[in-house]
């Protein structure tokens, strides 16, 4: 399996909101998402970034605008996931599953484009979203707008998985590929249900941590940013264990990936990491 991880957007911030006693200085984040290409499955999408859903449209609700005035995502159309899959081959309608981390909006935005693909999340997550009502959603960064109609009717409950013991100090992981490739791993903390994935075959194992702080330099220094940025915490304590987790794990000689850390990745589009089984061509 080869895998790859594109940017959707930009957002513009303050390094002192996203690592602890950062300078008061403009940082770029970026917004990724990933791409595996399966032997046997296909283009497997891992989350779908930022996109149009969000940024444009007048048929958006008051507070989905509200929320793209405050982060104010700077699209990068040409990694947009329609347009990377074009370049790769493939059509939206060729993806028949999109694993889905967690459910803020920079993770979902273009599902809605995957009208073929099923998708793999937390049932429990999902369920207890459908629930709540839209402010309650609100409270929690949550608009469920951007979710397909048929999200539910879609949905393969992650956490029936085989559940497998993982090295490298990660606990357990549910394999969800069936065949070793790619596991969830329970990262708490961010969000409600949010998890990770580790990819064993790659030829230096990875770990896509996500959301577990937005840099690299947060886990492996320590500095966590305080308030107000912990507030977005779903369990500052979990969220916490979780950086511990992927900390050990790139001491023992792994890989760590982060969804907005800004440092450019042997795994960002439009590089592929390759398992040693896999050394095929591009699609």
């Amino acid at each position: 399996m080869k895998v790859t991880f594109a940017n959707s957007a930009h957002i513009t911030t303050k390094e002192r909101l996203v690592l602890g006693h950062g300078r008061w200085r403009n940082i770029s984040l970026k917004v990724r998402y990933g791409l595996c290409l399966h032997p046997q499955i296909g283009p497997i999408l891992i989350d779908t970034g930022y996109g149009p859903s969000v940024t444009k449209g007048a048929e958006r609700s008051l507070g989905l605008k509200l929320y793209s005035s405050l982060f104010f995502p700077d699209l990068i159309p040409e990694q947009a996931p329609d347009a990377i899959l074009s370049r790769l081959g493939y059509r939206c309608d060729n993806v028949k599953l999109v694993i889905v981390s967690h459910f803020h909006a920079d993770h979902i935005a273009t599902l809605n484009q995957f009208p073929k693909a099923q998708f793999l999340a937390r049932r429990t997550v999902f369920d207890a979203l459908a629930r709540r009502t839209y402010l309650q959603n609100l409270r929690h960064g949550l608009f469920p707008e951007l979710l397909p109609e048929t999200f539910s009717d879609r949905l393969i409950d992650m956490e029936q998985s085989p559940l497998e013991p993982l090295p490298h100090g990660l606990g357990e992981g549910w394999d969800l590929l069936g065949d070793g490739s790619l596991h969830a791993i329970d990262l708490p903390g961010h969000a409600d249900g949010h998890f990770g994935l580790y990819f064993s075959t790659l030829d230096t194992p990875l770990l896509y941590g996500v959301d577990c702080q937005w840099l690299m330099r947060a886990i492996t220094e320590n500095r966590a940013p305080a308030f107000p940025a912990n507030l977005i915490a779903n369990d500052p304590q979990a969220l916490s264990h979780s950086m511990v987790k992927l900390a050990n794990f790139q001491a023992k000689g792994g890989d760590i990936l982060l969804c907005h850390d800004p440092i450019d990745s042997p795994c960002d589009w439009p590089n592929f990491a390759q398992d040693s089984d896999d050394m095929g061509g591009e699609a």
